[in-house]
């Protein structure tokens, strides 16, 4: 990454986080911030995933929605963060996704795609689509969530398909 803090807000300050409209384009797979759908696991449920169909976190804590993940503290390393293309503004939404909830943030030059608000990040330990093994994870100062379809961090689907968030 060219940029020192891409995508984590570097220091405590919260980022300002504007929600936008998705674009409603194509985009390539190789672009994994770009666009995002959904898909169900075993014992996590349904959770939205990135263009390369990678399972999709957020970094929370009690009373914090975004904790920062930068990379000068190596968290990025291990919890990679999803910068939108130059040139491209919007995610996309893809199946059963909610388009109203699909935003951006703008850190340093840098324009990453939200998700109710959240900053989303991959796990390195995920070596494909379908895998979810950064869920529940406590590091970088909170726990890591995969992201239901209605814009919660979700630790796991109920026998009756509802969600249990933190």
């Amino acid at each position: 990454m060219a940029v020192a803090l891409a995508g984590c807000g570097g220091g405590s300050s919260e980022p300002d986080t504007t929600t936008t409209s998705p674009q409603t384009t194509t985009v390539s797979a190789e672009d994994a911030g770009t666009s995002f759908t959904v898909v169900v696991l075993p014992d996590v449920g349904r959770v939205l995933t990135d263009a390369r169909g990678r399972t999709v976190y957020v970094l929370t804590r009690p009373g914090k929605k975004n904790v920062p993940c930068t990379d000068a503290s190596g968290c990025t390393d291990v919890w990679p963060d999803l910068p939108l293309p130059d040139g491209t503004e919007f995610a996309t939404a893809g199946a059963e996704v909610n388009a109203s909830l699909l935003g951006t943030t703008t850190i340093g030059n840098e324009t990453y795609p939200t998700y109710n608000g959240y900053l989303l990040y991959e796990y390195a330990s995920d070596m494909g689509p379908r895998e979810a093994n950064g869920q529940g994870i406590e590091s970088f100062g909170g726990t890591w969530y995969v992201m239901n379809p209605s814009g919660q961090p979700t630790l796991r689907s109920g026998s009756d398909g509802s969600y249990n968030s933190p």
